[in-house]
């Protein structure tokens, strides 16, 4: 690998953590779920609102997903009517503390670097000015 190369044992191990990484949290939505959940709990048309673009059908399996996973918990209120629910992140969410820094950490700066290779681009294929 290009990155420190790891022994063959090493590799099929790390394979098999980042596969069950990607299992838990990977995908379009569930950290937008959590990131969106990280400043408290919201119900389920809250957060919907919150996250742009995600259908409720989505994010419906993407909670139960997180829920099974141990990184949401959900509320339920029977008392109020109508019946009022409630997600907020556990405390196992907290784990992914480090992982969402460092993704937020790279994506801006993986961002920033496809936008100056653009106006690199750009300015190549510019018409001169002189």
């Amino acid at each position: 690998m290009a990155f420190g190369g790891p022994r063959r044992a090493d590799c099929n191990e790390a394979l098999g953590a980042v596969g069950d990484a990607l299992y838990a949290i990977g995908g379009k939505w569930k950290l937008r779920v959590i990131i969106a959940l990280s400043d408290g709990s919201k119900r389920f048309n809250e957060l919907q609102r919150s996250i742009p673009g995600i259908s409720a059908t989505v994010l419906s399996n993407e909670l139960k997903d997180l829920e099974m996973n141990g990184f949401v918990s959900r509320k339920v209120n029977a008392q109020a009517t109508p019946v009022v629910v409630d997600y907020e992140v556990t405390e196992y969410c907290a784990t992914l503390k480090d992982v969402v820094s460092a993704l937020h950490k790279w994506g801006s700066m993986h961002r920033n670097r496809i936008k100056e290779k653009m106006k690199e681009e750009r300015a190549v294929h510019s018409p001169s000015t002189s």
